[in-house]
């Protein structure tokens, strides 16, 4: 099987591996009835998108690990929050910059992913209700669970090549570091904030605020607003293609081929099968806003909710975190700019004084 598999182009290989991942891991979230189900293909996409075999099983109990640590701290934020909500904030905001100031190097992204969410979502589950937030830590570590179990099945089948070694990551220096830590930090806060008030309502806006903070490390200032608006605006059209798809035939079988079809697609442009113009973490953040549109609308059918209200609010949501993130990062790259013009010009003013 793995020589025949040879034949087909690594980065096809690639494209369909993640794609089947992803349905795959839809059928059994959607199947178990998990608490939160979209979760699972969520992390799926965000642990099989960097080309490179599935975890082994040692790393997986090692991820969970750290995910439970994380999800722990988030625990014994919420006594904090509830009884001194400035200084839990505060704390909180920390938590988000050094997670993401010492996992900047991309081998450590994951851990930075996992960190932010263990920050933001359990505290702001447990303001409602500590079995809620028992729920949602539940859902995580069973969903990267069934995610790479999910990759362990498909990977024989679409493997990587022989002589496949890990690419050495790219240095980070110390002050892109800090930079990135900062962007992230002001991305994911206010959802954060706004999630105290209803966090039933906006645990999937953190959620999405996660992985466009993860995406903003990756691009410039000039390209933020075409990249994040994008990713989001394109994202909700495929959920509303793939809602109505699903409309016609209502049944795990064709929520599992629209997934499939739809990773194909998207997949094709992370690799470059079809060249696109957008980077890879653009095209994860389509997928991930898809996958939590669509969950979410699957969901609220399912409990006899106004699928098209909730839906309706939900990109609003998503649209106005884009514009405010691409705010965000405007800002602080002109500080960014300012004070790296300062920093140059003080040595060249210093010798023209000399002189």
């Amino acid at each position: 099987m793995r020589e025949g598999n040879r034949l087909i182009p690594l980065q096809a290989r690639r494209t369909f591996r993640l794609s089947l991942t992803i349905a795959m891991s839809v059928v059994f979230a959607y199947g178990l009835a998990l608490p939160l189900p979209f979760l699972s293909p969520v992390f799926a996409i965000l642990l099989t998108s960097t080309p490179a075999p599935p975890l082994g099983v040692k790393k997986l109990l090692g991820l969970i690990v750290v995910l439970m640590l994380t999800l722990g701290v988030g625990l014994l934020l919420i006594p904090i929050l509830i009884n001194y909500a400035i200084s839990a904030i505060l704390m909180i905001a920390a938590g988000l910059y050094f997670s993401t100031y010492f996992s900047a190097s991309p081998d450590k992204a994951m851990l930075g992913t996992l960190f932010t969410v263990g920050f933001t979502i359990i505290p702001a589950a447990g303001l409602a209700s500590f079995p809620l937030a028992l729920m949602v830590i539940e859902s995580l570590i069973v969903g990267v669970g069934l995610a790479v179990i999910c990759s362990w099945m498909v990977y024989p089948f679409f493997p990587e090549d022989k002589d496949f070694t890990e690419a050495p990551p790219e240095p980070v220096t110390d002050e892109n570091s800090n930079w990135m830590a900062l962007r992230v930090t002001l991305i994911v806060l206010p959802p954060f904030l706004a999630a105290l008030a209803n966090p039933a309502l906006y645990l999937k806006l953190i959620m999405k605020s996660v992985v466009m903070g993860k995406q903003a490390t990756a691009i410039n200032a000039r390209a933020a607003g075409r990249e994040l608006l994008g990713a989001t605006f394109l994202g909700g059209a495929l959920a509303i293609v793939l809602w109505i798809m699903l409309d016609l035939v209502t049944n795990l079988w064709m929520f599992f081929w629209l997934m499939l079809l739809m990773g194909i697609y998207v997949g094709s442009k992370i690799y470059q099968v079809n060249p696109s113009r957008f980077s890879a973490p653009f095209w994860v953040d389509v997928m991930v806003t898809m996958i939590i549109l669509l969950g979410s609308a699957v969901q609220d059918s399912a409990d006899g909710q106004d699928v098209y209200q909730a839906f309706t609010m939900r990109m609003i949501f998503f649209v106005l975190l884009a514009l405010y993130a691409w705010l965000a990062i405007v800002m602080l790259d002109r500080v960014r700019n300012n004070h790296v013009n300062r920093k140059y010009q003080a040595p060249i003013n210093k010798e023209s004084e000399q002189c």
